[in-house]
């Protein structure tokens, strides 16, 4: 099973990149699809989506972080050719997944409304994003189990598996959607509601497929031997990565709820674009993001094999292909920008903030793949405190203050300067840091 470690690190990375293209474009189409279908309902509606986006980001980074910590381990002993250990620390997972998943759900229940009035919802936005936010938090166990098993195909080196089961889930939201959303063939009208239902139906059905595939494709589910001793064993192995990589993914959804924050004092149409941006934004990076999910079980397994070697070929690749890819997305983006806004949105106030976040922000897409490249190395070599680390550098350092200081002296426009600042430094920071820490870690 250790497929990582034998051919050619380009032809390795090929086969597990080209295959995530598609699953990459379907994660992407997953959050557009919701937003172009909730943003026929109004303003408001689209409104809520954004305010929903950050917290939906912070839940699914903490269960992702789970996934990460289970993928790196089991890759690392598939690399180590020790199947058995693999298989226990899958089946573990799981336990911990679903512990995990009922914590949050009690938890994010009784602060959600406070919370999202923190964040700036009011009136009738505030109801529709409660409304929304409900329905979800009761599928999350199904939302993060499904996640992290899709990620434990991947950290196998099956790139093809794991593409189709995400294509299939978001056809399947695809066609709950519309049906939920505006009550099509019988159902009743469920607004925003029927957008979160859709997305908990469509990973149910996926989650009974992905665990099938898993006990009897990949021989990853064993209950031999099974005792508390062994699951906290296990837990500890995968917490060692997922804690830090939970924190710093973390930083992502924290700092986009700041953003957000900053910008609701510019009014509901500057909430609902840069909302629709991040969305839209998800495609710039669609390309560099299939290398970028290639890298960590690529990294664990050839970390298991010792083949430290691969490891830095690898690194010095991909910042070149993150760079050359930045500039051409820019180019592009730079052209398509008002009538990719056009698509989204027939309020011209909307429409304005959008292009303009795009003019600038565009400019930094390569040096912000770069970043997350030496992140994911970071964590293939079980080093996640560093990649946490890296990532607070880019939050807490750069990304928030800059933006503050955009916001008073700039205006709106001040905090699209600041998130491009915040790319280039950090991107540059991350080239020299991965560097050093593989020339070290791999000696």
């Amino acid at each position: 099973m250790s497929r990582l470690v034998k051919e050619s690190v380009l032809k390795t990375l090929l086969k597990m990149a080209v295959p995530m293209l598609g699953a990459t474009f379907a994660m992407n189409a997953y959050n557009l699809t919701d937003t172009w279908f909730v943003s026929r309902l109004g303003t408001d509606s689209l409104a809520a989506m954004s305010f929903t986006f950050p917290v939906v980001m912070f839940l699914r980074f903490i269960m992702r972080g789970l996934g990460v910590g289970t993928m790196t381990s089991v890759a690392k002993e598939i690399g180590g050719h020790k199947k058995d250990n693999a298989a226990q620390l899958t089946t573990h997972s799981i336990f911990l997944n679903i512990i995990l998943s009922g914590i949050i759900l009690i938890i994010g229940l009784a602060v959600m409304k406070p919370l999202f009035m923190q964040l700036g919802a009011h009136g009738n936005v505030l109801d529709l994003t409660l409304s929304y936010m409900r329905i979800w938090y009761y599928g999350l166990a199904v939302i993060s189990i499904q996640m992290m098993i899709i990620d434990i195909i991947i950290g196998t080196g099956s790139a093809k598996t794991a593409s189709l089961l995400v294509i299939t889930g978001t056809v399947l939201n695809f066609i709950f959607d519309p049906i939920l959303i505006f009550g099509l063939f019988g159902f009743p009208k469920m607004g925003i509601q029927g957008a979160a239902l859709a997305t908990i139906l469509s990973h149910f059905i996926l989650l009974f497929l992905s665990l099938y595939l898993l006990h009897k494709k990949y021989c990853l589910i064993s209950f031999r031997q099974f005792s508390l001793a062994k699951v906290l064993g296990s837990c500890r192995k995968i917490l060692h990565i997922g804690l830090p990589s939970t924190l710093s993914s973390l930083l992502n959804p924290i700092s986009i709820a700041v953003i957000i924050k900053i910008v609701a004092d510019f009014g509901p149409a500057a909430v609902a674009a840069c909302g629709v941006a991040g969305r839209i934004e998800m495609f710039a990076f669609m390309i560099p993001m299939t290398v970028g999910i290639s890298l960590v079980p690529f990294t664990a397994q050839n970390y298991g094999a010792s083949r430290f070697d691969r490891i830095e070929e690898a690194r010095k690749g991909t910042v070149i292909f993150a760079l050359s890819y930045g500039v051409i997305a820019a180019f592009i983006f730079l052209l398509i920008a008002r009538p990719l806004a056009e698509l989204f949105s027939n309020n011209e106030e909307v429409i304005n903030v959008l292009v303009r976040y795009i003019y600038i922000t565009c400019l930094g897409y390569g040096f912000l793949e770069v970043s997350r490249y030496a992140g994911f190395f970071m964590t293939g070599i079980h080093k996640p405190i560093s990649a946490a680390i890296l990532n607070i550098v880019r939050v807490v350092v750069f990304l928030i203050p800059l933006s503050f200081f955009g916001a008073k002296v700039f205006g709106l426009e001040g905090v699209f300067w600041g998130r491009l600042l915040t790319d280039i430094s950090v991107g540059i920071i991350s080239i020299i840091w991965a560097k050093k820490l593989l020339a070290v870690s791999c000696k």
